[in-house]
């Protein structure tokens, strides 16, 4: 098990859903821009990063029936199966590491709520970006968000990466054409406040 893969199966192990700083009851923004990505209900959508957060719920009540979760935390995964109870069955539950993960089909929406900002090695935000254009089919959308350049430098005790739509975009390449971008001041389940910025792109080709 990789040093990441211990962090948050401890993070996941130790904490409650509402005990997180990223925890959101209703995701609102993840939901508004996904639906504008792609609005056919069989979209195969994946939410990278997904840990326990309550988009795959919202998903599924959407009408969404081609819907993958990936993150590193099975502890994470089991919580949000269990919590989501026997409409779990229809998710593929992916256990692996986005930047060593091997993607085995195409996806119509990539999405990252705060997942990518914690890879502060730029090797580690390349060997993303390869799996990224692996999973993304041409005409595809990417939906990516992280704290903004005013955002905490910091988050579960790990430095992130800030990032804005013009740093993302340099990431991703030029293959990948900016479409949205959107700020966030994220309420944190102590009241605190966070700068996101979610930005959305659409695969060329």
């Amino acid at each position: 098990m990789s040093d990441r893969s211990s962090h948050w199966n401890n993070v996941y192990a130790t904490k409650g859903e509402a005990e997180v700083s990223w925890f959101q009851d209703s995701p609102t923004i993840s939901i508004e821009m996904i639906r504008a990505a792609n609005p056919d209900h069989g979209a195969a959508v994946i939410d990278i990063g997904g840990g326990t957060s309550r988009l795959v719920d919202s998903l599924l009540q959407a009408g969404y029936r081609n819907v993958a979760v990936l993150d590193l935390s099975a502890n994470a995964l089991d919580a949000a199966r269990k919590r989501i109870g026997p409409t779990a069955s229809l998710v593929d539950w992916i256990v692996a590491d986005a930047t060593t993960w091997r993607p085995a089909r195409t996806y119509d929406v990539w999405h990252d709520r705060a997942a990518f900002h914690f890879l502060i090695d730029p090797c580690d935000r390349a060997a993303y970006v390869d799996r990224l254009r692996s999973a993304v089919a041409p005409g595809g959308q990417v939906i990516i968000a992280t704290f903004a350049p005013d955002g905490p430098e910091k988050c579960s005790g790990l430095p992130v990466q800030r990032h804005d739509s013009a740093s993302l975009a340099a990431e991703l390449g030029p293959e990948f054409e900016p479409v949205e971008t959107r700020s966030e001041t994220h309420h944190t389940p102590w009241d605190s406040t966070q700068a996101f910025q979610f930005s959305r792109f659409r695969r060329r080709g």
